[in-house]
């Protein structure tokens, strides 16, 4: 059978026999000059590459055309999303889980790890904590079990997460990465107001996904990689999906990765929300010592940079897995969304310190308050966003990726940076970030483009420094 994007079947989007034709295609014409410029010119036009196109990007090994490729990754990057960083924060609520996963520390045989699942009380104190942080949008996190994490629990969580407003605080978009569901049960999800479901595929090599996956409901490679059509389906048309980078070889997965965007789009005329960046790290009883196929950093820029090109209506997101230095590197190459004052653990938040038993699925690299994160983006000069207008005023999906396209997303989401960049400084930030961000404001409303936009602009943000809040375009 023939790759299919457009196929019902995973093992046919994901064709082995095609992923492995690309990488013998990207290898052949990595030094094929000609070749190359004229993709940097086709991606140039905005409208993305294929997976083909892409993976030769990807091999190139000429210095200047590799410098050209980071020249308009940044391009693009600015074109699409200027110079604005969303933030969010995960949210743990169990580490309960019946898979095998090798990888990862929540798997069901490990004994060392403490199991943790929060009651609604704690994800009560869990959430207070976050929007005493500043926060404004989670990603909700579980580990697969049906008894101790079913639909039932994670859809009273949201509940619990949306109802809650300390001072002036609230969390706005609840995202969701839990385990491939069925069609019945994405359509709860969406019926709960969810924002992006996000699920990561960890690699697209079947063989190598059985092998990491031995045992549970997760080893069933068609059912998971199945899943975003399912929650597609279902009405949730903001899916977000990821590779763990360092679980099988780095070309294959990217190849897997581009096709499944493609299908995405092929099928239901959208990709990918986002697109998820992570690489292995250690944590509890897993060594990332242990798996041979870890991605350098410099092999990660030009990862960052060439899906950026591809597929450059799509966000990119980077966590608190990846080091202040190496985060730094690929904002200005592609990505668009980052976590910050992380806690992977259960209950993280609400401990000033953090427990002596672990229950963290990964240790993380960017240690640094959000306050202190937010402070670094100011002096980089990026504006850090807690915006969540666009899922809440029903920019979703292809409505969503026409605006991007279009060029007309601009119009929004810069000043809804802005004005809920101006509500972090004035209910939490110290005094040395809000006189950075103050500055900032004042420059970048002089730079909104349409003059009504920028009155209406500078209207809300009197209003929010007078005490109002929730302003949005």
């Amino acid at each position: 059978m023939a790759y299919q994007a457009d196929s019902l079947k995973a093992e046919e989007f994901i064709k082995h026999e095609e992923i492995l034709d690309t990488l013998r295609y990207a290898e052949a014409n990595k030094n094929n000059r000609a070749l190359i410029e004229q993709l940097i010119e086709k991606a140039a036009l905005c409208k993305g590459l294929s997976h083909r196109e892409a993976a030769v990007l990807l091999e190139c090994e000429q210095p200047d055309l590799i410098e050209r490729i980071f020249h308009l990754a940044k391009e693009i990057k600015q074109k699409f999303y200027g110079n604005r960083i969303v933030m969010f924060a995960p949210l743990y609520l169990s580490n309960y889980c019946v898979n095998g996963c090798v990888y990862c520390p929540y798997h069901a045989k490990n004994k060392t790890i403490a199991r943790k699942k929060l009651t609604q009380e704690e994800i009560r104190r869990e959430v207070i904590a976050l929007q005493d942080m500043g926060h404004k949008r989670l990603a909700l996190e579980a580990g697969e079990h049906p008894l101790q994490n079913p639909i039932e629990y994670i859809l009273e969580s949201i509940r619990t997460i949306y109802s809650i407003k300390h001072k002036n605080g609230a969390i706005r978009r609840v995202n969701v990465n839990i385990a491939a569901t069925t069609v019945e049960n994405y359509r709860k999800l969406k019926e709960a107001g969810i924002g992006t479901y996000i699920l990561f595929q960890e690699t697209y090599h079947k063989q190598n996904y059985e092998a990491l996956h031995p045992t549970g409901p997760k080893s069933n490679y068609a059912y998971h990689t199945e899943a975003m059509d399912r929650a597609m389906e279902a009405g949730i048309d903001d899916v977000g999906i990821g590779v763990l980078f360092g679980l099988n070889t780095y070309r294959y997965d990217f190849i897997g990765l581009l096709m499944h965007a493609e299908h995405l789009e092929a099928r239901f005329g959208v990709g990918p929300h986002t697109i998820s960046l992570p690489r292995i790290c250690s944590a509890d009883d897993i060594n990332a010592g242990d798996f041979p196929n870890a991605v350098s950093d410099e092999i990660f820029s030009k990862i960052v940079a060439v899906i950026r090109i591809s597929v450059p209506y799509t966000g990119m997101i980077i966590s608190t897995r990846e080091s202040q230095a190496s985060r730094d590197k690929v904002l200005e190459l592609g990505v668009s969304q980052i976590s910050g004052g992380s806690r992977t653990s259960v209950g993280g938040y609400a401990e000033k310190e953090l427990p002596e038993e672990n229950s963290a699925q990964f240790d993380v690299s960017d240690t640094r308050t959000l306050d202190e994160i937010v402070s670094w983006l100011l002096d980089l000069g990026y504006i850090p966003s807690f915006c969540t207008a666009c899922y809440r005023e029903g920019r979703t999906g292809d409505r969503f990726m026409s605006l991007v396209k279009s060029g007309q997303i601009a119009n929004c989401c810069g000043p809804n940076a802005l004005m809920t960049l101006k509500e972090y400084l004035e209910d939490y930030a110290s005094e040395d970030t809000r006189k950075k961000g103050l500055a900032l404001i004042r420059k970048e409303t002089d730079r909104i483009p349409n003059p009504k936009i920028r009155e209406i602009a500078i209207r809300n943000l009197k209003e929010i420094a007078a005490g109002k809040r929730d302003f949005r375009f």
